[in-house]
């Protein structure tokens, strides 16, 4: 880790949601079979994690899953997994990591999606700039949903995850973040979306996964 991309210890910390391996991106799942569709979403959740943990204005990531598996892979590598409760939802279980983290005293708490295999630690960290101290949030790039939803310093997160996000967020408040940050708006729903990913830059864990696939 280089000084620049030392976390400040007043900055964001970011709750990163992800369901049971066996419900996870079933879109992906075509052609892989359980075992091969498991590993790549593991490896996506990994690589989007690592990315986000070296970002400027990172303060500290937590994932919010029950799911065994990627619970032993996260606290491996030292990243703490809060249980997903009430286990009712994407917008439930922020709202539980949310409550967790403020209730230790975050200075700020957002949240981000787990599916962003090719994240460049950079241009979170220019997001994360541009947003300020301002209620945001960052659309995907098709533009309806949301990639990252960010806090007002001291507030609820308030996630409003789901069909057309990006409206809901905007409803809420939040600043809109569009700039040169493409890694952070490339989410990977299908395989359509992951061959794209790769013309950013796949992160080394799916990288690897993929070509073994091949």
């Amino acid at each position: 880790m280089t000084a620049a991309d030392t976390p400040d210890s007043t900055g964001v910390h970011l709750l990163v949601p992800l369901k049971p391996l066996n419900r996870a991106k079933s879109r992906l799942l075509a052609g892989r079979g359980p075992a091969g569709h498991a590993e790549l979403v593991t490896a996506m959740a990994l690589d989007t994690v690592a990315a986000a943990r070296r970002a400027r204005g990172v303060a500290g990531v937590v994932v919010v899953s029950s799911d065994r598996a990627l619970t032993e892979s996260f606290t491996a590598l030292g990243v703490e997994v809060l249980p997903d409760e009430p286990a009712d939802g994407l917008n439930a279980a922020l709202r539980h990591g949310d409550e967790v983290l403020r209730a230790r005293g975050a200075f700020r708490v957002g949240a981000l999606q787990a599916d962003l295999p090719a994240l460049r630690s950079g241009e979170l960290g220019w997001a994360l700039r541009a947003a300020g101290t301002d209620r945001s949030f960052c659309p995907d790039l098709p533009g309806d949903g949301t990639t990252l939803l960010l806090a007002e310093p001291g507030l609820p997160l308030d996630p409003r995850f789901g069909p057309g996000s990006a409206d809901a967020h905007s409803e809420s408040g939040a600043k809109t973040l569009l700039g040169p940050w493409e890694s952070l708006r490339r989410d990977v729903d299908t395989e359509a979306d992951l061959t794209s990913a790769k013309t950013t830059g796949l992160g080394p864990r799916t990288r690897a996964r993929v070509a073994s696939a091949e």
